[in-house]
């Protein structure tokens, strides 16, 4: 039976430095998205004024993107055979969002503050992108599947506030 080009690159081992690349790069990422869905469960909880149930329930659907969008570059730094730190105080200490507001806001600065969030995620998204190219295509795919998805969650928010 011929192997075909599919079959070779699906069998072809990850080398150690290939998985040090990819973990260098989607560590950070998880990072910032395990921040995201603390961060964002938080404004979620305390959103208020007219728009607040359309922006309560966006809110949860970005918070779940965030869960499976670290899940799935936490799985690929693990599949690729090493560990990854994701510990409440390992997010608390090295993640690059800014700091959400405590208490009650109001949506209009719920979603302003949110999409800074995305967008301090969507840096390190773009920092894996960049500093996979040229490597392991599969990881790099990982990181430009994020870059859509928080891309698309941030425009949603933000239609909220764009006139």
């Amino acid at each position: 039976m011929a192997t075909t080009t599919t079959d070779r690159i699906a069998d072809a081992p990850t080398t150690a430095d290939q998985a040090a690349r990819a973990a260098q790069f989607l560590t950070p990422v998880v990072i910032d998205l395990e921040a995201l869905v603390v961060n964002g469960k938080q404004a979620h909880w305390h959103t208020r004024g007219a728009n607040f149930i359309g922006i309560h329930e966006l809110l949860d659907e970005v918070v779940a993107h965030a869960q499976e969008y670290a899940d799935t570059a936490a799985e690929r730094v693990v599949a690729l055979g090493l560990p990854l730190d994701s510990r409440i105080s390992t997010v608390a200490k090295k993640n690059t969002l800014p700091e959400p507001a405590a208490g009650f806001q109001s949506w209009e600065d719920t979603v302003a503050e949110v999409v800074g969030m995305i967008d301090a995620a969507l840096a390190t998204v773009h920092a894996a992108i960049t500093g996979l190219e040229g490597g392991d295509v599969s990881t790099q795919d990982v990181a430009v599947e994020i870059e859509r998805g928080l891309t698309k969650d941030r425009w949603l928010l933000q239609a909220h506030v764009s006139a």
